[in-house]
C-alpha cells in the first residue's frame, strides 16, 4: 500500500510542476520583450543565447511613429525545474508600446502584448512511496502556452545618462497540457490517468528598472519587482488506481522577479550584452536564474 497521502501528494506536486512551467515561459518571453533594455530607444535587433534554461531567438523592436513602437520576437527553448523537462519549445512574442514622448522627458507609457508558444514537447515526473519500496515515474507529452498582457507605466529620463521607470503589469496566462497515462513500471500499484485539460492564472506585477551610460561604451539596466497570482486553477483531473479521482488546487502566489544586463559599445550602432533574469520565492516557483549572451545592432 502507499504511504497515506503519498500517491495523491504526487498529483498535487504535479500541479506545481505545470505552475512554474508557466512562468518560466513567460520570464523567456518577456526578454523578447525587451525586459532589459530602456523604455525608449532606437530601432534595433539583438541575437541572443542564453543558459540556465537553454534559449536562443532573435528579437527587436521597430519605431512605427515617433509615439508608437512594435516589440518582437522569436526563440527556441529547452528548461526544467522541479521535476519537469521541457525538451522543445518554440516562443513567439510581440508587443505595441505607447510612449507619451510629447510629454517631454517624464511622461507615462503603456503596453499591450502576447508571449505564445504552441507545440511544446514536455516530461513530467511522479514519485510516491509505499510499503514495499518508492515508485518514480516519468511521462512525455506536449502541451501549448498562452499569454496576453498590459503594462501602465511612467518612465523619466531624469539625465542624459540615466532613464527610469516604473509600472503596473496585469497578465492572464494559459496552459494546456495534452492527456496521458503512466508509462508501463515493474510496480506501479496506484496507476494514474491524467486528463487533457487548460491550467489559468492571472498575475500582478509592481516593477520598476533603471539603465545608466557609464562613459560612452558601457550600459547597465536593472529590473525588478513583485509578481502576485490570483484565480489559480490546475487543469489536472487524475483518475488513480486505489485513489479514485484527483483534482489538485493550488493557492495564490507571491515570488520576486529581476533582472539585469551589461552591454559594451564594440563600435557604433553595434553593442554586445551579458544578459540575466530570475525568480525568487518559495515552491512551487523557487530561485530560477537565466543568463545569456547578445549582440545588438541599432540603426
Amino acid at each position: 500500500m502507499a504511504t497515506p497521502g503519498s500517491s495523491a501528494g504526487s498529483i498535487n506536486d504535479l500541479a506545481g510542476q505545470r505552475f512554474n512551467q508557466m512562468i518560466t515561459n513567460r520570464v523567456l518571453g518577456n526578454v523578447l520583450l525587451g525586459i532589459n533594455e530602456q523604455v525608449n530607444c532606437n530601432d534595433c535587433i539583438s541575437a541572443f543565447g542564453s543558459a540556465g534554461s537553454f534559449s536562443a531567438g532573435i528579437h527587436g523592436r521597430k519605431n512605427l511613429t515617433p509615439n508608437l513602437s512594435l516589440l518582437a520576437g522569436i526563440a527556441y527553448a529547452q528548461f526544467n525545474e522541479g521535476g519537469y523537462h521541457v525538451t522543445s519549445a518554440p516562443i513567439g512574442a510581440f508587443a505595441l508600446r505607447y510612449d507619451f514622448v510629447d510629454w517631454g522627458s517624464s511622461r507615462p507609457f503603456f503596453d499591450v502584448g502576447s508571449i505564445l508558444s504552441p507545440f511544446q514537447k514536455v516530461r513530467y515526473s511522479r514519485s510516491y512511496s509505499t510499503s514495499l519500496g518508492a515508485v518514480s515515474l516519468e511521462s512525455s507529452t506536449s502541451s501549448e502556452n498562452y499569454a496576453v498582457y498590459g503594462r501602465a507605466g511612467w518612465m523619466s529620463r531624469f539625465s542624459p545618462r540615466d532613464e527610469a521607470a516604473a509600472y503596473v503589469e496585469v497578465w492572464q496566462l494559459w496552459q494546456r497540457v495534452k492527456g496521458y497515462t503512466d508509462p508501463a513500471a515493474a510496480y506501479n500499484p496506484f496507476d494514474a490517468s491524467i486528463a487533457t485539460g487548460t491550467d489559468r492564472t492571472s498575475l500582478v506585477k509592481i516593477g520598476g528598472q533603471w539603465t545608466h551610460l557609464f562613459g560612452s561604451n558601457v550600459e547597465a539596466n536593472i529590473n525588478g519587482g513583485w509578481v502576485q497570482s490570483f484565480g489559480n486553477r490546475s487543469g489536472i483531473v487524475a483518475s488513480v488506481t486505489g485513489d479514485g479521482t484527483i483534482v489538485p488546487t493550488i493557492g495564490n502566489q507571491g515570488w520576486f522577479e529581476y533582472g539585469g544586463r551589461l552591454g559594451f559599445r564594440i563600435t557604433k550602432g553595434w553593442v554586445a550584452d551579458l544578459f540575466l533574469n530570475g525568480t525568487a520565492g518559495p515552491q512551487p516557483i523557487g530561485n530560477t536564474l537565466h543568463g545569456g549572451v547578445g549582440l545588438r545592432i541599432s540603426y
